[in-house]
């Protein structure tokens, strides 16, 4: 007996509030034609945990919710006082933050093995990505990732795309995924859509590095602390097994 269809599923879409950064990327390295027979899977697991850490403290250090500070032994992160942001995810990492500044790796270490289910469990709940199944050989029952159809996920990876291959000068936001999928290691497995050039490469160790441009989003503290966090991810990721 064949492949049967797949078990119907409703709709789940709720109001939110905006997507967190570690969303986005979530978002972003969702594979939805990828896997057996097209499941979807998340590109980089191996290495997920540290990368949606280093999200969501870049949206920290967007939100100028967090600073790094200079520390024995290298630079540490801080939370900045009365200036909790209003998001349970974001707000659970500045409370860790609170109790003492931390290093960057002890910190991605801490809060990035609990983020992918509340984070994958928010873009069922969006409309981006939706849960199914599919029964194989009438026995064997598969669960399925499929692209919600919302759109979003095309739009933030032609904003990628706008920045790494055209030279569009980024939005920080724009420019932060961008640095986080480079240091992630997982840039080369978009090659369909961004091709994997010299120069998009270059373009994308300079957004690892901080070099967003000279345009007034971009300010240079932001920079810093974004740059710091996304190189000790690449430091993380690349001592862990592909």
């Amino acid at each position: 007996m064949a492949q049967q269809p797949e078990e119907p599923q409703t709709d789940r879409r709720t109001e939110a509030g905006p997507a967190t950064l570690a969303e986005d990327l979530l978002l972003l390295l969702f594979q939805p034609d990828a896997g057996l027979r097209g499941t979807g899977v998340i590109a980089g697991e191996n290495t997920l945990f540290y990368v949606l850490a280093g999200a969501v403290l870049a949206d920290l250090g967007l939100g100028e919710h967090v600073r790094t500070v200079p520390g024995r032994g290298g630079v540490r992160v801080e939370a900045v006082a009365e200036r909790p942001p209003s998001d349970d995810i974001l707000r659970s990492a500045w409370g860790y933050l609170a109790e003492k500044p931390r290093g960057i790796q002890t910190v991605l270490a801490a809060i990035g093995p609990t983020l992918r289910g509340p984070l994958l469990d928010r873009l069922v709940e969006r409309g981006d990505i939706r849960r199914s199944s599919r029964k194989t050989l009438g026995l064997f029952t598969t669960k399925v990732l499929k692209d919600g159809g919302t759109g979003r996920r095309a739009g933030l990876l032609r904003d990628v795309r706008d920045v790494l291959v055209e030279g569009v000068e980024p939005q920080p936001r724009v420019a932060a995924l961008g640095a986080l999928l480079s240091g992630s290691g997982t840039l080369p497995q978009f090659d369909r859509e961004i091709p994997w050039t010299t120069p998009v490469i270059t373009r994308a160790k300079d957004l690892e590095r901080g070099n967003w441009g000279a345009g007034a989003a971009a300010e240079a503290v932001t920079r810093t602390v974004t740059a710091t966090i996304v190189n000790n991810v690449v430091v993380a990721a690349a001592v862990l097994p592909r």
